[in-house]
């Protein structure tokens, strides 16, 4: 994928880099990225929105998926660039820095990758706790979701390697669940029960292209994950050649299960009868009858939504840490656990604004803010990858063709569009909570000197680390 997305590599050697000082374990090898990228990509999303996507779509349900690994594809390349040129945690948040050379839209960027992260995981926990939970104890949803985020914050202290260990396996079992799905759907084509043909049909009272456009926002949703990866640059051995391989080829892998989980489940399922269905995958257990328990998918729906909201709020505490050792947020937040080196502060501050999320609003709630933040986000990245071309640094980094961020920001704008009235409000509420504590973190200076980025930071007990600022800063070609 490398070869095919490269036009160009920076040649010089490498010499000073983010990569050779941080207070952060260098634990993640390439094999345990590409797992990480892929159980926060494969996460409680396709257990859900297949039928929604088939209710928009017909069963051409494999066809707003391929637009929407498509859509993922592009805006990785600019990810790739990025991280690899700047292994640093703080993710968006670094790049719009460097970028646009402004502290206010450095923090905006950060915020809403915080908030939309933060938020996620707050809707997940309710999602962990209601139905799915029910399956097998009937307990009050609220409490089993803030009790469900304190062991969350548990496991993310004790250590990156034990967080990732945990999404290796549930990793395994998800995808495992999925492949099942594909299974059950060839069994059921076997013995003449299928019917193929649906696999190319699109929803008569819709225009086929208007139809895809409005499932491919749904299947855009399933994709994210994958930019939460920038923020684990520093615990990375080698970004700069693991990355790009690991993120593109976790979005494949994803890709190429989540068609073939939308062929299966339309070779077996009408599409209206999956548009009714809340567990649509259960759908396909239920006409397959080969013995299959019906309560193991929802045990496996909630291993899946257990994974993204861990991979979630490992992201979340990981840009917290970053910015609040660039001074953007109160420094305090770069504390880390001097046996453990895990952001301990960023931890228990993410965990508790997750808790209150999820005691004062419902899944729905919380989750309609969450794609409109990101694509914010990604719309500043991948204007970021084409304005910090005039930076060169000391070290080989891949290089994506200037068309594709260009084609990224294009798509961004495209989904901005069919996001509803109520939704835009949301997330406006929220990004003006935003710029009023970036203000207050100002005016009181407890967000530090508001360096940019890269430009220091701070040592494990919070103290500043100006010998990190000369390894992180680029060289300058204008």
């Amino acid at each position: 994928m490398q070869a095919l997305m490269t036009d160009d590599v920076a040649t010089r050697p490498e010499t000073g880099n983010a990569e050779t000082s941080t207070p952060l374990r260098r634990a993640i090898t390439g094999r345990l990225l590409f797992l990480f990228i892929l159980g926060d990509v494969l996460g409680a999303g396709i257990y859900a929105l297949v039928g929604e996507m088939a209710g928009k779509v017909g069963g051409a349900i494999w066809v707003p998926l391929l637009a929407a690994l498509v859509m993922a594809l592009l805006t990785a390349g600019s990810y790739s660039e990025l991280v690899t040129k700047y292994p640093q945690a703080g993710g968006a948040a670094v790049f719009a820095a460097r970028a646009y050379r402004s502290s206010p839209v450095s923090f905006l960027v950060g915020f809403c990758m915080l908030a939309a992260g933060v938020t996620s995981a707050a809707g997940l926990s309710l999602a962990f706790a209601g139905d799915y939970l029910k399956a097998f104890w009937d307990v009050p949803t609220t409490p089993a979701a803030l009790v469900f985020l304190v062991a969350v914050a548990l496991l993310n202290a004790r250590g990156i390697r034990e967080s990732l260990g945990a999404n290796v396996v549930m990793t395994v079992i998800e995808v495992s669940g999925l492949v099942l799905v594909v299974v059950l759907a060839g069994l059921v084509l076997g013995r003449g029960d299928g019917e193929p043909h649906r696999v190319i049909e699109f929803d008569e009272s819709a225009t086929p292209a208007f139809a895809v456009l409005a499932a491919a926002v749904l299947a855009y949703y399933s994709f994210m994950g994958f930019e939460t990866s920038a923020n684990m640059a520093e615990e990375m051995r080698d970004a700069r050649r693991v990355y790009p391989k690991a993120l593109f080829g976790a979005l494949l892998t994803a890709g190429v299960v989540y068609m073939l989980v939308g062929l299966g489940v339309s070779i077996v399922a009408p599409p209206e009868q999956l548009a009714s269905s809340s567990g649509p995958l259960l759908e396909v257990v239920s006409i397959a009858d080969v013995g299959v328990p019906e309560r193991l998918f929802s045990l496996i729906a909630l291993i899946a939504v257990a994974n993204g909201a861990l991979l979630t709020m490992i992201m979340a505490s990981r840009l917290t840490f970053g910015m609040a050792r660039d001074g953007l947020l109160p420094s305090m937040l770069a504390r880390v656990l001097p046996g453990r080196r895990t952001p301990w502060a960023a931890i228990v501050a993410t965990t508790a604004i997750a808790m209150i999320l999820a005691a004062t609003g419902s899944v729905a709630e919380l989750a309609e803010t969450v794609v409109l933040l990101l694509l914010f986000v990604f719309l500043s990245t991948n204007v970021a990858v084409l304005v910090l071309r005039r930076d060169v640094v000391d070290a080989d980094h891949f290089r994506v063709w200037t068309i594709v961020p260009v084609l990224a920001v294009g798509t961004c704008i495209l989904l901005m569009t069919q996001q509803s009235a109520a939704t835009w409000l949301r997330a406006g509420v929220l990004i003006a909570v935003g710029l009023v504590l970036f203000v207050l973190a100002r005016v009181t200076g407890s967000g530090g000197r508001g360096r940019a980025p890269g430009s220091g930071g701070t040592d494990a007990d919070g103290t500043s680390d100006s010998g990190s600022a000369t390894a992180s800063q680029p060289t300058q070609d204008r």
